[in-house]
C-alpha cells in the first residue's frame, strides 16, 4: 500500500472519500466537478483510495489539477485486493476534516454540493446526513437501454447508500469503519452500527448528486447479480433488517414468486397446462414494464427472459450466501 503525502493545508471543513477501481475516466469526470465547487477549496479536500490494475488511475490522481493544488490525496493498495469496505477505510483513515462525505467514483455532483452538504451537517451536529442521488441528466437516454446500471435515491433510506452521504468522523471511529468481508451491504451495516452507538440519522434532498447512467449487456447484469450474495451475511447480523423486505425472507418482491413460477413450469410440463397457471404471480410482477402500447407490450414480453435469468441468478446468489451463512435469505 502506498499513500500520497498530506501537505501542509489546514484541516478542511469537510473531507471527501471516494473508492475506486478501474474507472479512470468516470473518477476524472468526479475530480473535475468538484475542481468547480462553489465551496472555498480550503474548506475541503478530497482523499481517494483505488486498487485498480491498470496505470490510468494513478496517472489521474498524481496529475490532476486538484493534486497539483494540494487538495487531493491517494491511497494505492494492490491490485484487485480491497471490497468496497476496505477501500473507503483506506480513505477516510487520511481525511483531516471532522466530517466525512463519502461519493461513488462514477458520481458527479453539482456544483453546490460541498456546500449544502456542510450547511446540512451544520443544521444537525453529530448526525449521519443523507443526500439525494438521481441518474445523470446528461446520460437520460441510457435509461431506454434493455440493461443498464444507476443508483436513485431519495432519503432516508435504510440502505445508507455510500453514494451520497455524510458522516462525523467521530462516527466512524467510534465503531471502527467498514468491515472488510463483504462486497455488497458494508454501507448499510455501517450505518446500522453507527445508529447503535447513538448518532441519529437524518435526510437532506437538497444535498444532490448525479450517478452515472450505464448500458450494459444481460451478461454484465448477471455478473453483477452474483455480488448479492453477501446480503444474507448483512441480515443474519442486522435481523432487525428482514423488516424491510418481502415476507421478511425475500429480497426482491418478485422473488417471492419465483419458486411458484418454476413450480409451475415442471408440474405444467409433467402434470399438464393448467398448471402453468402457477407462473401467473412472477409474470405480472417480473415483467418489465413498458406502457399498454402494442409496441410496449411486445417489448415487455420480450424482455421477459432476460428478467427471469437475472431474477434466477440473484434468488441463486442469495441461496448460496443463505447456506454459507446459515441463515434464510432469499
Amino acid at each position: 500500500m502506498s499513500s500520497s503525502p498530506g501537505g501542509s493545508r489546514a484541516a478542511p471543513d469537510i473531507s471527501v472519500v471516494v473508492a475506486s477501481h478501474d474507472r479512470p475516466l468516470r473518477l476524472r469526470w468526479l475530480l473535475n466537478s468538484l475542481e468547480d465547487q462553489t465551496l472555498a477549496p480550503d474548506r475541503w479536500e478530497v482523499v481517494v483510495s483505488h486498487d485498480s490494475a491498470g496505470p490510468e488511475t494513478e496517472a489521474l490522481l498524481g496529475d490532476h489539477p486538484l493534486a497539483r493544488a494540494g487538495v487531493l490525496r491517494h491511497v494505492t493498495l494492490a491490485p484487485g485486493s480491497a471490497p468496497p469496505g476496505a477501500n473507503r477505510n483506506a480513505a477516510w483513515r487520511l481525511a483531516r476534516a471532522p466530517l466525512v462525505a463519502f461519493t461513488d467514483d462514477d458520481c458527479r455532483p453539482p456544483r453546490e454540493w460541498l456546500e449544502q452538504a456542510l450547511a446540512a451537517a451544520g443544521r444537525h451536529p453529530g448526525a449521519v446526513v443523507q443526500g439525494r442521488t438521481l441518474g445523470d441528466p446528461d446520460e437520460a437516454a441510457v435509461e431506454h437501454a434493455p440493461h443498464y446500471h444507476s443508483r436513485f435515491v431519495v432519503p432516508p433510506t435504510p440502505w445508507a447508500e455510500c453514494c451520497n452521504i455524510v458522516y462525523p468522523r467521530e462516527a466512524l471511529e467510534r465503531v471502527g469503519g467498514f468491515r472488510e468481508d463483504a462486497y455488497t451491504g458494508e454501507d448499510t451495516d455501517l450505518a446500522l452500527r453507527v445508529r447503535g452507538a447513538g448518532f441519529a440519522f437524518e435526510a437532506a434532498t437538497e444535498v444532490l448528486t448525479y450517478h452515472a447512467i450505464e448500458e450494459t449487456t444481460l451478461l454484465g447484469r448477471l455478473r453483477e447479480s452474483w455480488r448479492w450474495k453477501d446480503m444474507p451475511l448483512l441480515v443474519k447480523r442486522h435481523p432487525e433488517m428482514r423488516r424491510e423486505f418481502p415476507l421478511r425472507v425475500f429480497w426482491a418482491p418478485t422473488h417471492q414468486w419465483l419458486p411458484l413460477f418454476l413450480l409451475g413450469v415442471r408440474l405444467g410440463q409433467r402434470r399438464g397446462l393448467w398448471w402453468t397457471a402457477l407462473c401467473v404471480p412472477w409474470l405480472a410482477h417480473g415483467l418489465p414494464k413498458h406502457g399498454d402500447s402494442p409496441r410496449g407490450r411486445l417489448r415487455s414480453v420480450a424482455e421477459g427472459p432476460s428478467r427471469l435469468a437475472i431474477d434466477l441468478t440473484e434468488f441463486a446468489a442469495l441461496s448460496y450466501g443463505s447456506i454459507k451463512q446459515r441463515t434464510l435469505f432469499l
